[in-house]
């Protein structure tokens, strides 16, 4: 294991040593502008967030809700590129020294260039990739690549996989599962699926490797909940509506290190 993945698996452990979750932090690059997403994945991460996912805005989100869904659309209208992306990864792990990770489809992956990419993001000290909609059986050229440069391949397992698969899945993969805790698309919800947790036991019987819960969860009690099962609670969409319903760039990247805080109370037991 070496470089970035080496921080991330360390920042879990780090987390579980605490007898914890880790909180996990998804944001768009581009949203608002650039410069003002390099300030919110840096807010969320001293706001308490151990680690952050980047998302790379893509025209057609289709795991995504309507609410990432809006920022990708701003983000896009407002010109980002893979350069930007790469920007917002470099300056928040400089300026934090937290593990950032790429959340991508894999179509921009495909277009720019798998050597290029990886390259790129390991040289702006990336941690690793989440690719929701590569199949495991077509990474092998994906995963070449990341391993040369020391990045984590992270893959999508949903409550639909079956054991076979789970086993299959978490094979492939490093750094950390995200475990789907619904079938659908990201999005706030009023509760977290009790599906979340039978697919976290499940997957846990395929790997030593962290399983991580995401979709649903959107405030401290909710992330609590989750923590009691898993090594790592993700939000994405209560963070970019907190950004979204800001009057200023100024006010949303407050927010996002206001909700960040009450989130790692949760994690924390201390709601």
């Amino acid at each position: 294991m070496s470089g970035n993945v080496r921080l991330l698996s360390d920042t879990l452990a780090a987390a579980k040593e605490e007898g914890r979750s880790a909180l996990i932090a998804y944001l768009p690059a581009g949203f608002p502008t650039v410069d003002g997403g390099i300030e919110a994945v840096k807010a969320a991460i001293e706001g308490g967030a151990d680690v952050v996912e980047v998302g790379l805005p893509h025209s057609d989100p289709v795991l995504d809700g309507p609410v990432i869904q809006t920022a990708d659309d701003i983000a896009l209208r407002g010109g980002v590129r893979i350069a930007d992306v790469m920007r917002t990864v470099r300056e928040a792990h400089a300026a934090t020294g937290a593990p950032i990770l790429v959340m991508t489809y894999w179509n921009p992956i495909d277009r720019y260039g798998v050597e290029r990419f990886t390259a790129e993001l390991a040289e702006a000290g990336g941690a690793g990739c989440i690719l929701p909609d590569l199949p495991v059986q077509e990474s092998a050229l994906w995963r070449e690549h990341a391993e040369k440069h020391g990045l984590a391949t992270v893959f999508v397992v949903a409550p639909s996989s079956k054991d076979e698969r789970l086993a299959e899945i978490t094979a492939a993969g490093s750094g950390f599962v995200y475990a789907a805790s619904l079938m659908g698309v990201t999005g706030t919800r009023a509760s977290v699926s009790s599906q979340a947790e039978d697919l976290v036991r499940r997957t846990r019987a395929t790997t030593d490797t962290p399983v991580c819960v995401g979709l649903g969860v959107s405030n401290p009690a909710q992330a609590a909940e989750v923590a009691r099962f898993a090594d790592g609670v993700i939000v994405g969409s209560a963070f970019v509506k907190r950004m979204l319903d800001a009057p200023d760039d100024a006010a949303g990247v407050e927010a996002v290190r206001a909700l960040a805080g009450e989130l790692a109370k949760g994690v924390r037991g201390q709601v």
